[in-house]
């Protein structure tokens, strides 16, 4: 994962430097004689489209196998349009990028336990999963690598400030950040949890019940784990399923696959806290749980994400159990 500090750049500002560079001289093309007064034509985004340009620009350059392996920052600078966008990037292994890092405090949203939020907000999915997923249906759902494509990284601090002390201008801060930070807001807001959304406990038996060969022995097993998830759990788990097979269908415009989603959210919603790790004696390190148990993790989330549609009313008028032990 390549995380990126863009320094001494204001977005308000670049935007305000390019329109100057980008407005036309309307002039230029008047024929009359007469004296007339100077017209200025904008160009609409344009200070989005240098920072789309920008962003774009790093997050295909290919990091050397030097820098890779450097703990140092790589300094860089773009420059376009007359404006340079100076940049810091450095790699971060996954094993970092994914660690858990619950909060010791009780109020905000991060880091804070997901039943302990819902009392809090007296709301049946957390209010900044519903936002998100709102947000990034509305204008992110055609995206090229929406959830994939990593936001500025300020970005999605800014947007974790707003969200924990509950500012009444985060409609107004959505509306205008850019739909890969508030796509990797989600993602962050997932990681962050004390515990993985599909909760440690069960976390053993996802594993075991995706490695069953047979059909129906995995369905029921599959189905009856999301029975027992905790409530706030499950009816955030379900609309955010929802939300990626939406994301999905429109897989020739934003190439994002259901293996491709499965890939992001799965280590990220089934991962366990640092504390379970430590317990497994059988793994010494977390980066041998990663190689460990990663294809699994992604292979359950698929297996939800291609299952027809799940129903929490329907998962608990069904009373079928089944062991994990046969």
């Amino acid at each position: 994962m390549t995380e990126m500090l863009v320094s001494d750049v204001n977005l308000n500002s670049v935007c305000e430097r390019l329109e100057k560079h980008c407005c036309v001289d309307q002039n230029q093309h008047n024929l009359s004689s007469q004296p007339q007064t100077p017209v200025l034509k904008r160009h609409s985004n344009t200070g989005a489209k240098l920072w789309g340009r920008v962003r774009s620009k790093l997050l295909r350059q290919k990091l050397d196998p030097q820098t890779v392996q450097s703990k140092n920052w790589h300094m860089d600078v773009i420059e376009m349009n007359g404006i340079k966008v100076e940049f810091s990037m450095k790699f971060t292994s996954r094993d970092l990028s994914l660690k858990r890092t619950p909060s010791k405090k009780q109020s905000g949203v991060f880091g804070v336990k997901i039943n302990v939020v819902t009392k809090r907000e007296r709301s049946k999915v957390p209010y900044i999963v519903r936002q998100c997923i709102e947000e990034v249906e509305k204008r992110g759902i055609d995206e090229v690598g929406i959830y994939r494509i990593s936001g500025v990284a300020t970005d999605i601090q800014a947007l974790k400030v707003v969200f924990d002390t509950n500012t009444k201008d985060i409609l107004v801060m959505l509306s205008d950040m850019d739909i890969n930070a508030i796509a990797g807001t989600l993602k962050l807001y997932f990681r962050e949890l004390p515990e993985p959304l599909l909760t440690d406990r069960l976390y053993p038996a996802f594993m075991e019940g995706i490695a069953l060969s047979d059909p129906a022995a995995k369905e029921n097993c599959m189905m009856h784990l999301l029975r027992t998830l905790p409530d706030p759990n499950l009816m955030t788990f379900l609309p955010l399923l929802d939300h990626l097979k939406r994301v999905a269908e429109k897989e020739p415009v934003n190439k994002m696959s259901l293996h491709n989603l499965a890939t992001v959210f799965g280590p990220t919603l089934l991962r366990p806290s640092e504390s379970e790790i430590a317990k497994a004696q059988h793994i010494t390190s977390a980066s041998d749980i990663w190689s460990h148990d990663v294809m699994a993790q992604v292979q359950v989330l698929l297996y939800y994400l291609q299952h027809p549609p799940i129903s929490f009313a329907e998962l608990k008028r069904n009373t079928l159990y089944y062991s994990t032990d046969v």
